[in-house]
């Protein structure tokens, strides 16, 4: 039998976008089988969850191993979205989130699934890298790219951890490596993928990055500059916690 895979959707005002890439994702894992989805709704406006629910509700009907979503009353950012639903369960062998968005495709999210599964123990984390930044394996604006490059030279020298792309929305973690590190995940916002590296890395879990085909997809809720900030503020925070830890 496949290892089994739980697999979680964070979304704040993603309705516009999911359904296509939703619906070729059920496709997709309901053929690789051992795989179960849910859509986690971040908070969104009354408006927003009930457009989600008139997405979801016929997909759900359609495909069994998509599972009820998990709509959260407030707002908790993209790591608190995607803790949450792992969080939920407590079986798989492998916990994976990838953005809603469809910018990494339903083909490629299968290609990673079906990597996991080929690891041997003790498993590595995987997470998806736009390590090609030219051509046509990744199209991005160029001021994604230079951000991208600059945030993740920022982690890898702060947090001394040799890293490319830390932000990339899909990455796969064993739920046994996950749990060891849950309880001292702080940060929820945009960098929670940060911590998460760190956590993991210290942890003992080694991490490899995964090159995939991304095709930026507009709509997004980033703004460059302001959460760029935020994001570097953050890992900042996990490199004085580090700090500190090591002094203790």
């Amino acid at each position: 039998m496949p290892a089994a895979v739980h697999l979680v959707i964070p979304c704040y005002h993603e309705s516009g976008r999911i359904g296509p890439f939703l619906a070729e994702l059920c496709a997709v894992t309901q053929e690789l089988g051992g795989v179960t989805i849910r859509v986690v709704e971040d908070g969104s406006h009354a408006d927003e969850v009930r457009r989600m629910r008139g997405i979801l509700a016929p997909l759900c009907q359609r495909h069994p191993h998509l599972l009820d979503p998990l709509f959260l009353p407030d707002n908790l950012g993209k790591g608190g979205a995607v803790y949450a639903g792992w969080d939920l369960e407590s079986t798989a062998e492998w916990l994976v989130f990838v953005d809603a968005d469809g910018s990494c495709s339903a083909t490629e999210v299968a290609r990673l699934v079906r990597l996991a599964r080929e690891q041997p123990t003790p498993q590595p984390a995987l997470f998806a890298s736009r390590l090609h930044q030219f051509g046509d394996q990744v199209r991005r604006t160029w001021k994604r790219r230079l951000i991208g490059r600059v945030f993740g030279l920022l982690v890898s020298t702060l947090l001394g951890i040799r890293i490319h792309d830390s932000q990339c929305g899909l990455k796969l973690v064993p739920r046994a490596a996950y749990q060891r590190v849950a309880p001292a995940l702080r940060i929820h916002g945009f960098a929670f993928d940060v911590e998460l590296l760190a956590a993991l890395h210290d942890s003992g879990c080694p991490v490899q990055e995964i090159p995939i085909a991304w095709h930026e997809t507009p709509g997004g809720h980033v703004h460059l500059l302001r959460d760029s900030w935020r994001m570097a503020r953050d890992v900042w925070r996990v490199r004085q916690q580090r700090l500190g830890k090591v002094r203790r």
